[in-house]
């Protein structure tokens, strides 16, 4: 493990959606990570549409990154089924890709999932009904379960570790408020909270909610950042990256 450091300087952004024309378009992004930061989180969504091509290009890109890069897959890198692909592809380059894995980095541990939907507080999603909908519900509890195996093996490793969770989906409401509120099931669930706050993190970042908000809390000591791209340039970070210091 990593000798404990103090004042570890995170920089986050989701919902990059790289595309296959887009050569050249981050190199700048990843070189000021890199000036102003420690570890990188990429939040899901890193391919536009789910193919290679995309994935390939976003690793060449992250040639120019001179920091630790930790990151989870989105819904659209799940497009076309690929998702694994692309996993490798992040892997080869050195990417910490996260699914349900943890990584400790500059002695901070990091714990990541995609997440998924289902919704939130009294209004979740439950296991009752057709078997299309018992299947949504369960991959919402997979999720959960597997950020929660992830946080366990930090805190085996070291239970006074100070932990980050990853994630695409949002484990709260606060942090997609200002999207339509009849899409808010399928932005993120509330089970995705409870390992977050038993296993005492530190900060949660996630995307896809592109006109959510940027800064929630959970429990009054979790804090939630979502650092989609759309919401930091409209917060007016420039370039895109959320700074958080550990």
């Amino acid at each position: 493990m990593d000798e404990q450091q103090a004042n570890i300087r995170i920089a986050a952004v989701g919902d990059i959606h790289v595309r296959t024309g887009d050569k050249g378009k981050w190199v700048n992004l990843f070189k000021e990570a890199s000036l102003k930061a420690d570890v990188l989180l990429l939040c899901g969504d890193l391919t536009d549409t789910g193919d290679e091509q995309e994935a390939e290009l976003l690793a060449d890109e992250l040639r120019s990154c001179a920091i630790p890069v930790v990151a989870v897959l989105g819904n659209h890198d799940h497009e076309k089924g690929r998702h694994k692909l692309i996993r490798q592809i992040m892997q080869q380059t050195g990417v910490n890709i996260l699914d349900g894995e943890s990584v400790v980095i500059k002695g901070i541990g990091f714990a990541g999932v995609k997440g998924f939907g289902g919704g939130f507080g009294n209004h979740m999603l439950s296991m009752f009904g057709e078997h299309e909908m018992k299947a949504f519900v369960q991959e919402a509890v997979d999720q959960a379960l597997n950020l929660d195996r992830a946080l366990a093996r930090l805190d085996q490793e070291n239970d006074h570790l100070k932990k980050i969770a990853v994630l695409h989906y949002s484990p709260m409401m606060e942090t997609i408020q200002g999207e339509p509120l009849e899409i808010f099931p399928f932005l993120g669930s509330s089970r995705l909270a409870e390992p977050l706050i038993r296993r005492h993190v530190v900060a949660t970042f996630h995307g896809h909610a592109h006109a959510g908000t940027l800064e929630g809390r959970l429990a009054d000591d979790v804090k939630v950042f979502n650092v989609a791209k759309p919401i930091l340039l409209k917060a007016g970070y420039d370039p895109p990256l959320f700074i958080y210091d550990v």
